[in-house]
Protein backbone atom coordinates (compact mmCIF):
# COMPACT_ATOMS: atom_id res chain seq x y z
CA UNK A 1 0.00 0.00 0.00
CA UNK A 2 1.07 3.48 -0.95
CA UNK A 3 1.27 5.77 2.05
CA UNK A 4 0.88 9.27 0.82
CA UNK A 5 1.07 10.77 4.37
CA UNK A 6 3.73 13.08 5.52
CA UNK A 7 5.90 12.62 8.46
CA UNK A 8 6.56 15.73 10.15
CA UNK A 9 9.81 17.24 9.04
CA UNK A 10 11.56 20.57 10.93
CA UNK A 11 14.80 22.97 9.71
CA UNK A 12 17.70 22.50 11.63
CA UNK A 13 19.93 25.33 9.53
CA UNK A 14 20.25 27.09 6.29
CA UNK A 15 21.98 29.81 4.08
CA UNK A 16 22.31 31.29 1.18
CA UNK A 17 24.45 29.03 -1.53
CA UNK A 18 24.05 30.04 -4.84
CA UNK A 19 21.73 32.65 -6.86
CA UNK A 20 17.87 32.10 -5.63
CA UNK A 21 19.25 29.35 -3.62
CA UNK A 22 19.42 27.73 0.00
CA UNK A 23 21.50 25.52 1.54
CA UNK A 24 19.08 23.63 4.28
CA UNK A 25 19.68 21.46 6.90
CA UNK A 26 16.28 19.52 7.77
CA UNK A 27 15.53 16.79 10.45
CA UNK A 28 12.83 14.41 10.29
CA UNK A 29 11.20 13.59 13.57
CA UNK A 30 10.84 10.07 13.25
CA UNK A 31 13.62 8.28 11.33
CA UNK A 32 12.70 5.06 9.76
CA UNK A 33 15.03 2.19 8.94
CA UNK A 34 14.60 2.73 4.96
CA UNK A 35 16.21 6.26 5.84
CA UNK A 36 19.37 4.64 6.22
CA UNK A 37 18.91 3.44 2.78
CA UNK A 38 19.01 6.57 0.69
CA UNK A 39 21.57 6.38 -2.39
CA UNK A 40 22.94 9.84 -3.79
CA UNK A 41 20.28 10.51 -6.55
CA UNK A 42 17.26 10.03 -5.19
CA UNK A 43 14.84 12.74 -4.27
CA UNK A 44 12.02 13.30 -1.23
CA UNK A 45 9.01 15.03 -1.33
CA UNK A 46 8.76 18.19 1.11
CA UNK A 47 5.28 19.76 2.08
CA UNK A 48 4.74 23.07 3.11
CA UNK A 49 1.37 23.26 4.42
CA UNK A 50 -1.17 24.92 2.87
CA UNK A 51 0.39 25.40 -0.28
CA UNK A 52 1.48 21.01 -1.37
CA UNK A 53 4.57 19.46 -2.06
CA UNK A 54 7.24 19.34 -4.38
CA UNK A 55 10.16 17.17 -4.97
CA UNK A 56 13.99 18.17 -4.04
CA UNK A 57 17.26 16.61 -4.23
CA UNK A 58 18.84 15.39 -1.26
CA UNK A 59 23.15 16.50 -0.98
CA UNK A 60 23.45 14.24 2.00
CA UNK A 61 21.43 11.28 2.73
CA UNK A 62 19.53 11.40 6.41
CA UNK A 63 21.32 9.78 8.70
CA UNK A 64 20.37 7.77 11.97
CA UNK A 65 19.22 10.65 13.92
CA UNK A 66 16.84 12.16 10.67
CA UNK A 67 19.21 14.72 9.34
CA UNK A 68 19.76 15.19 6.06
CA UNK A 69 21.28 18.26 3.37
CA UNK A 70 19.39 19.50 0.50
CA UNK A 71 20.08 22.46 -1.66
CA UNK A 72 16.51 24.16 -2.94
CA UNK A 73 15.97 27.01 -5.09
CA UNK A 74 13.72 29.52 -5.44
CA UNK A 75 11.19 28.59 -8.24
CA UNK A 76 7.33 29.31 -7.23
CA UNK A 77 5.00 29.67 -4.11
CA UNK A 78 6.03 26.79 -2.52
CA UNK A 79 10.03 27.85 -2.68
CA UNK A 80 8.79 31.34 -1.79
CA UNK A 81 7.32 30.84 1.49
CA UNK A 82 9.44 28.00 2.69
CA UNK A 83 12.24 30.79 2.13
CA UNK A 84 10.22 33.64 3.64
CA UNK A 85 9.32 31.80 6.95
CA UNK A 86 11.10 33.16 9.58
CA UNK A 87 10.37 30.97 12.77
CA UNK A 88 11.23 27.20 11.87
CA UNK A 89 7.77 25.66 10.47
CA UNK A 90 6.82 22.02 10.50
CA UNK A 91 6.76 20.49 7.23
CA UNK A 92 6.39 17.69 5.88
CA UNK A 93 8.61 14.98 4.43
CA UNK A 94 8.17 11.63 2.22
CA UNK A 95 10.88 9.85 0.64
CA UNK A 96 13.35 8.62 -0.70
CA UNK A 97 11.95 7.96 -4.07
CA UNK A 98 13.03 7.11 -7.45
CA UNK A 99 16.28 5.51 -9.04
CA UNK A 100 19.82 6.88 -7.15
CA UNK A 101 22.80 7.09 -9.45
CA UNK A 102 24.56 3.12 -10.38
CA UNK A 103 27.29 1.63 -8.28
CA UNK A 104 30.58 1.92 -9.26
CA UNK A 105 32.34 -0.88 -7.55
CA UNK A 106 33.40 -1.71 -10.95
CA UNK A 107 34.44 1.60 -12.54
CA UNK A 108 37.92 2.63 -12.94
CA UNK A 109 37.68 6.47 -13.96
CA UNK A 110 34.43 8.02 -13.11
CA UNK A 111 33.90 11.52 -14.73
CA UNK A 112 30.83 13.68 -13.03
CA UNK A 113 29.86 16.75 -15.21
CA UNK A 114 27.54 19.36 -13.57
CA UNK A 115 25.63 22.46 -14.61
CA UNK A 116 24.57 24.95 -12.27
CA UNK A 117 22.56 23.81 -9.48
CA UNK A 118 22.93 20.02 -10.99
CA UNK A 119 25.96 19.92 -8.95
CA UNK A 120 23.78 19.04 -5.95
CA UNK A 121 22.33 15.58 -7.04
CA UNK A 122 25.86 14.33 -7.43
CA UNK A 123 26.93 15.75 -4.08
CA UNK A 124 26.79 11.74 -2.67
CA UNK A 125 28.59 10.90 -5.44
CA UNK A 126 32.11 12.97 -4.65
CA UNK A 127 31.32 12.30 -1.01
CA UNK A 128 31.82 8.75 -1.76
CA UNK A 129 34.65 9.07 -3.76
CA UNK A 130 36.60 11.00 -1.31
CA UNK A 131 35.70 8.72 1.84
CA UNK A 132 36.83 5.59 -0.32
CA UNK A 133 39.74 6.57 -2.10
CA UNK A 134 40.61 3.33 -2.52
CA UNK A 135 37.78 2.80 -5.26
CA UNK A 136 37.02 4.81 -8.96
CA UNK A 137 39.19 7.82 -10.28
CA UNK A 138 36.63 10.33 -10.01
CA UNK A 139 37.28 13.69 -11.63
CA UNK A 140 34.66 16.47 -11.93
CA UNK A 141 34.03 19.13 -14.32
CA UNK A 142 31.54 21.80 -13.17
CA UNK A 143 30.24 25.08 -15.04
CA UNK A 144 27.76 27.67 -14.29
CA UNK A 145 26.78 31.03 -16.17
CA UNK A 146 28.79 33.50 -13.48
CA UNK A 147 30.46 33.36 -10.01
CA UNK A 148 26.91 33.85 -8.18
CA UNK A 149 25.11 30.96 -9.85
CA UNK A 150 27.43 28.41 -8.35
CA UNK A 151 26.25 26.56 -5.18
CA UNK A 152 27.78 24.52 -2.55
CA UNK A 153 30.37 26.94 -1.93
CA UNK A 154 31.38 24.77 1.14
CA UNK A 155 31.15 21.54 -0.41
CA UNK A 156 33.55 22.33 -2.92
CA UNK A 157 36.12 24.15 -0.97
CA UNK A 158 36.16 20.69 0.20
CA UNK A 159 35.81 18.82 -3.00
CA UNK A 160 38.59 20.91 -4.78
CA UNK A 161 41.73 19.87 -2.63
CA UNK A 162 40.82 16.36 -2.88
CA UNK A 163 39.36 15.36 -6.23
CA UNK A 164 40.99 16.69 -9.88
CA UNK A 165 38.43 19.50 -10.88
CA UNK A 166 37.89 22.17 -13.18
CA UNK A 167 35.39 24.86 -12.93
CA UNK A 168 34.28 27.35 -15.92
CA UNK A 169 32.19 30.07 -16.14
CA UNK A 170 29.67 31.61 -18.72
CA UNK A 171 31.07 34.40 -17.87
CA UNK A 172 34.46 33.90 -16.27
CA UNK A 173 36.24 35.99 -13.21
CA UNK A 174 39.85 37.25 -13.93
CA UNK A 175 41.77 34.07 -14.05
CA UNK A 176 39.19 31.28 -13.81
CA UNK A 177 38.40 29.38 -17.38
CA UNK A 178 35.76 30.63 -19.71
CA UNK A 179 33.43 28.73 -22.13
CA UNK A 180 31.34 24.94 -21.80
CA UNK A 181 33.00 22.42 -19.52
CA UNK A 182 32.50 20.05 -21.99
CA UNK A 183 35.84 22.20 -23.70
CA UNK A 184 38.17 20.60 -21.22
CA UNK A 185 37.25 16.40 -20.64
CA UNK A 186 40.63 15.49 -23.00
CA UNK A 187 42.59 17.76 -20.10
CA UNK A 188 41.47 15.28 -17.03
CA UNK A 189 41.53 12.02 -18.68
CA UNK A 190 43.84 12.74 -22.03
CA UNK A 191 44.55 9.52 -23.98
CA UNK A 192 42.65 7.38 -21.29
CA UNK A 193 38.79 8.29 -21.25
CA UNK A 194 36.45 7.29 -18.60
CA UNK A 195 34.50 4.42 -18.63
CA UNK A 196 31.43 5.29 -16.35
CA UNK A 197 30.01 9.37 -16.75
CA UNK A 198 27.66 10.90 -14.65
CA UNK A 199 26.18 14.14 -15.91
CA UNK A 200 23.18 16.60 -14.28
CA UNK A 201 22.29 19.91 -15.38
CA UNK A 202 20.28 21.54 -18.09
CA UNK A 203 18.49 18.76 -20.45
CA UNK A 204 20.30 19.77 -23.85
CA UNK A 205 23.63 20.46 -21.90
CA UNK A 206 23.43 16.78 -20.46
CA UNK A 207 22.66 15.37 -24.25
CA UNK A 208 25.93 17.35 -25.78
CA UNK A 209 27.62 15.76 -22.84
CA UNK A 210 26.98 12.15 -24.14
CA UNK A 211 27.88 12.55 -27.50
CA UNK A 212 30.79 14.08 -26.52
CA UNK A 213 31.65 11.65 -24.14
CA UNK A 214 30.21 8.69 -26.95
CA UNK A 215 33.23 10.44 -29.87
CA UNK A 216 35.87 9.73 -26.91
CA UNK A 217 34.55 5.64 -26.97
CA UNK A 218 32.52 6.09 -23.75
CA UNK A 219 29.78 3.10 -24.00
CA UNK A 220 26.01 4.79 -24.35
CA UNK A 221 25.15 2.40 -21.79
CA UNK A 222 28.07 3.75 -19.30
CA UNK A 223 27.22 7.36 -19.15
CA UNK A 224 23.82 8.09 -16.66
CA UNK A 225 21.78 11.36 -16.85
CA UNK A 226 19.69 12.85 -14.37
CA UNK A 227 16.63 13.88 -15.50
CA UNK A 228 13.93 16.43 -14.54
CA UNK A 229 10.33 16.21 -14.75
CA UNK A 230 6.92 17.55 -13.33
CA UNK A 231 6.72 14.91 -10.44
CA UNK A 232 3.84 15.47 -8.27
CA UNK A 233 2.60 12.18 -6.52
CA UNK A 234 6.22 10.44 -6.67
CA UNK A 235 4.94 6.97 -7.35
CA UNK A 236 3.84 7.21 -10.54
CA UNK A 237 -0.19 7.95 -9.99
CA UNK A 238 -0.62 11.18 -11.55
CA UNK A 239 1.25 10.36 -14.85
CA UNK A 240 3.01 14.13 -14.99
CA UNK A 241 6.56 12.56 -14.95
CA UNK A 242 5.81 10.44 -18.28
CA UNK A 243 9.45 9.56 -20.19
CA UNK A 244 7.87 7.77 -23.21
CA UNK A 245 6.76 4.64 -21.28
CA UNK A 246 8.40 5.62 -17.89
CA UNK A 247 7.60 7.07 -14.59
CA UNK A 248 10.50 9.97 -14.05
CA UNK A 249 9.60 9.26 -9.85
CA UNK A 250 10.18 5.28 -9.67
CA UNK A 251 12.26 4.78 -12.56
CA UNK A 252 14.43 8.00 -13.07
CA UNK A 253 15.72 10.49 -12.29
CA UNK A 254 18.65 8.54 -13.04
CA UNK A 255 18.64 6.84 -16.77
CA UNK A 256 21.09 5.34 -18.54
CA UNK A 257 21.60 6.92 -21.70
CA UNK A 258 21.02 4.56 -23.63
CA UNK A 259 17.76 3.67 -22.74
CA UNK A 260 16.64 7.20 -22.57
CA UNK A 261 17.15 7.81 -26.00
CA UNK A 262 15.49 4.32 -26.96
CA UNK A 263 12.20 5.91 -24.27
CA UNK A 264 12.25 9.48 -26.35
CA UNK A 265 12.15 8.05 -29.69
CA UNK A 266 9.13 5.38 -28.31
CA UNK A 267 7.68 8.94 -27.24
CA UNK A 268 8.69 10.89 -30.37
CA UNK A 269 9.22 13.32 -27.64
CA UNK A 270 11.93 15.76 -27.22
CA UNK A 271 13.76 17.18 -23.89
CA UNK A 272 11.58 18.39 -21.33
CA UNK A 273 10.92 22.41 -21.44
CA UNK A 274 9.70 22.36 -17.64
CA UNK A 275 11.30 22.27 -15.13
CA UNK A 276 10.28 20.47 -11.70
CA UNK A 277 11.72 21.30 -7.93
CA UNK A 278 14.72 19.07 -8.19
CA UNK A 279 17.76 20.88 -7.91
Amino acid sequence: MIDLTPRSLHIVAQYEDGEDARHFSFCIDVPQAGDLATRAGQFFMLTVPGLGEAPFTYVSPPDKRGHFNALIRRTGSLTAALFDRVQDPVLGYRGPFGQGWPSLKSARRVLVVAGGCGLAPLAGVIDGAIDHPGAARLCVLYGARHAGAQVLSREREHWRSALPWIETFDVAPVGHRQGSPLAYLDELFGDEPPDTVLCCGPEPFMLATARDCMKRGVADRRIWLSVERRMHCADGLCGHCYVGESYACRDGPTYRYNDYQQLLASASMGPAEQDSGLC
